[in-house]
């Protein structure tokens, strides 16, 4: 027999080891052992610091891709947080900012009413305001509805004022509403003085240069006349009560070959605010208003 095929392993007797049981219990106490004797003197303590040093490196490339996932989110995060606080702070600005024109709006109407009031007190014909609600869409004809009508006592044919001086006149009443023509209307004719030279004449609405005015017609071109001079109402047509500021002449052209001169002047009514005064006709003042009034209206009916 060779010495190759003989089998050189240790009996079965010698390679049985320790039963589980037997090293489950020698590692558990060995275990405890170690604990309590850590506990005690701290004797694994520079092994743990070795440890911990060695491994450092590797737990901060392990912490690397999630702080920066971190940090990317806060990034996004306060961006859209900064948006927000932009739009936010954005409609603010817009809130306050409509706030301060409708302070400005009602600081602007409660002057004009002031101005209404003590107009009202000093025109001796009755009056009673109203509030403009619209101008009327007409690209030939200059009007305006208010918000008082038939129902208010308001007459056809009554003269419109605001602060600055007239507006128009009430051409077309209904229930609720009226119709106002402004006096830059071309249809619309009021008879003014001249208040420095006492001057009569008749006044017809007009454009120039496309702002609308109103024009003195068959003033002679050698007649006393000068910018800058006011004309008031006549009320010499029992429509408009005397003295009612209605425009302040602008501009004058003479020529040599024609015997009028041309004559615009600038309405002083501001026609800015909401708030007006409609000026009641009485007597012989109303009649002849109101026909003044229904032959004007005829001739914008649609």
């Amino acid at each position: 027999m060779a010495l190759e095929s003989l089998d050189r392993s240790p009996p079965p007797f010698f390679r049985v080891g320790f039963a589980p049981l037997t090293k489950l219990v020698f590692f558990s106490a060995l275990s405890l052992l170690l604990m309590f004797g850590d506990m005690q003197l701290q004797f694994t303590k520079p092994l743990r610091a070795a440890l911990s040093t060695l491994i450092l490196p590797v737990q901060w490339l392990v912490l690397q891709p999630g702080q920066a996932l971190n940090f990317v989110g806060k990034h996004f995060q306060s961006l859209e947080q900064a948006q927000e606080n932009l739009k936010a702070a954005e409609l603010k600005i817009l809130e306050l900012s409509a706030r301060s024109q409708q302070v400005e709006q009602l600081k602007f109407e409660n002057q004009t009413l002031r101005q209404l009031m003590g107009l009202s007190s000093n025109i001796s014909t009755p009056s009673q305001a109203a509030e403009i609600l619209f101008d009327v869409p007409d690209p030939y004809n200059q009007r305006l509805v208010l918000n008082k009508g038939q129902v208010d006592g308001v007459v056809l044919g009554s003269p419109v004022i605001d602060a600055g001086g007239v507006i128009g006149q009430i051409t077309r009443l209904l229930p609720m509403t009226a119709e106002v023509t402004l006096l830059t209307d071309h249809q619309q004719s009021i008879p003014v003085l001249n208040s420095r030279t006492g001057a009569r004449n008749i006044t017809n609405g007009d454009m120039l240069e496309g702002v609308p005015m109103i024009e003195l017609r068959f003033v002679p071109a050698s007649a006393d006349v000068k910018e800058g001079d006011l004309l008031t109402t006549s009320g010499i047509d029992g429509v408009y009560p005397a003295g009612l500021q209605v425009a302040r002449i602008s501009h004058i052209e003479r020529r040599v070959d024609i015997s009028f001169a041309r004559i615009h002047a600038k309405p002083l009514a501001e026609l800015q605010g909401r708030h007006v005064l409609i000026l009641q006709p009485t007597g012989a003042n109303a009649a002849a208003a109101a026909t003044a009034a229904a032959t004007l209206g005829k001739g914008k009916a649609p």
